[in-house]
């Protein structure tokens, strides 16, 4: 990992040291000395309670003693001294990866068990480590502390969203077994938009205009795919084309939306506070946004009892609402819908449901990441009506893996199925005329 800078304010000598350029740490040949060093300083400067005072003259004096006997070359001190200054004034370990934007994911399972998402694909990084569990659970406390939360034995959990809107996990002993784990998915400030998934291959210049003319035509869309899929991604993509009059709600755990139309109400879940009271769910805002007078609503995840009233107000006039939920398949998807509807505990046959379902949803949209860590939309269905009892779906466009290059990139290609959706002619009703060449007519 990369050394930026070299903090002159807390160098030991009274002279600054040199810096050459900037340096590896997989390139050092005394690793194992430096990441000694670095635990012993560290370890020094919280005992005295340095770190949190901000001490200088005692961090320049823990420094100093700590490493004065050892012959150290100017980068290895550089090296130190940037770690120094990320205990102090950044987020220990974590400074640079959260820095990095091209890390899209960071996880920590132990002290010395520290992974990151780059390009899709999860890797161990060895250049970085934490002294023991409470050095862990540290960074976590000064990471949550601005926004009021914190994490102890007596609150072993925290989900929150950082200031910069990255969502950070993190779950302590006894809960965990590994000791305490750290999961920060982390915000981009520059929003993916539809041209960014057409350049990766995402999908498709059909497809795009396809889902477009969904959403023009206030189509309700449900998206599907595994964790890391990028389903949030796409809803945020997705939204992108809804109308600037209209007036949208969204409604999430953490807020990962960033709408840019003129006219948006965002809504967050509040977890309980230190009584076990107070929690507002999902569900409680789905519900309340119907007061709202909202043109569509748009929910980051349905996993509960919620799916019943988001269906409730797709079926009630809320045309053009969309939201996303965990599921392998399309029809996963909708078989978990079922099973989440009745979990609200009402007595409605199964029959009814699958009406209510079918009768709520147009388009089922699976995202997916590829073994290569790229997201692929693997597929866009249509629910067609009820056969025999079931909900059945009609596939328009589809990508099918035909094999994996030697250098480990999936081959595939997109496909789009001879048929003519049910839902284009109420495209066409809207005034959308434009979708000619795909569809034939």
């Amino acid at each position: 990992m990369k050394e930026k800078k070299f903090m002159t304010e807390f160098a030991a000598t009274n002279k600054p040291i040199e810096i050459t350029e900037t340096s590896d740490y997989n390139e050092f040949k005394n690793k194992e000395l430096l990441d000694k060093l670095r635990n012993n300083i560290i370890q020094h400067l919280i005992d005295s309670e340095a770190i949190d005072n901000k001490i200088d003259d005692f961090v320049k004096n823990g420094i100093d003693e700590i490493i004065n006997d050892y012959d150290l070359t100017n980068n290895e001190r550089n090296y130190i001294y940037n770690l120094i200054d990320n205990e102090i004034n950044g987020y220990g370990p974590l400074t640079e990866l959260l820095k990095d934007k091209d890390i899209t994911e960071i996880m920590v399972n132990s002290p010395n068990e520290i992974y990151v998402e780059l390009d899709g694909k999860v890797i161990k990084d060895e250049s970085i480590s934490f002294i023991n569990d409470d050095h862990i659970i540290r960074v976590v406390q000064r990471l949550i502390q601005p926004i009021g939360k914190t994490i102890d034995t007596a609150h072993p959990m925290v989900d929150a969203r950082l200031d910069d809107g990255s969502r950070l996990n993190a779950i302590l002993p006894p809960l965990s077994l590994n000791g305490p784990v750290v999961t920060i998915r982390k915000f981009k400030a520059e929003l993916v938009n539809i041209e960014d998934f057409l350049r990766t291959g995402t999908l498709t210049p059909y497809m795009a205009r396809f889902l477009e003319a969904c959403v023009h035509s206030k189509l309700n869309i449900l998206v599907v795919g595994g964790t890391g899929a990028g389903k949030t991604t796409l809803l945020n993509v997705l939204s992108s084309f809804c109308d600037e009059d209209d007036r949208i709600i969204t409604i999430e755990d953490a807020a990962e939306l960033k709408l840019k139309q003129p006219h948006v109400i965002s809504l967050e879940t509040r977890s309980n506070n230190y009584e076990g009271e107070g929690a507002i769910t999902i569900r409680d805002l789905v519900i309340n946004s119907l007061r709202m007078r909202p043109d569509r609503i748009i929910v980051g995840e349905v996993r509960g009892k919620e799916a019943f009233d988001m269906l409730q107000a797709m079926n009630t006039g809320h045309e053009g609402s969309m939201t996303t939920m965990h599921a392998n398949s399309p029809e996963d998807a909708l078989n978990r819908l079922e099973t989440m509807v009745l979990m609200n505990g009402v007595e409605i046959p199964v029959a009814a449901i699958r009406e209510y379902i079918e009768g709520a949803i147009q388009i089922v949209v699976q995202v997916k990441r590829l073994s290569d860590g790229r997201r692929r939309i693997s597929s866009i269905n249509e629910i067609t009506g009820i056969e025999n009892g079931e909900i059945k779906q009609k596939t328009i466009f589809e990508f099918k893996q035909t094999g994996v290059l030697e250098n480990g990139d999936v081959a595939g290609e997109f496909i789009l199925h001879n048929y003519k959706p049910k839902v284009y002619d109420r495209i066409k009703s809207k005034g959308i005329d434009d979708l000619k060449d795909i569809f034939k007519g």
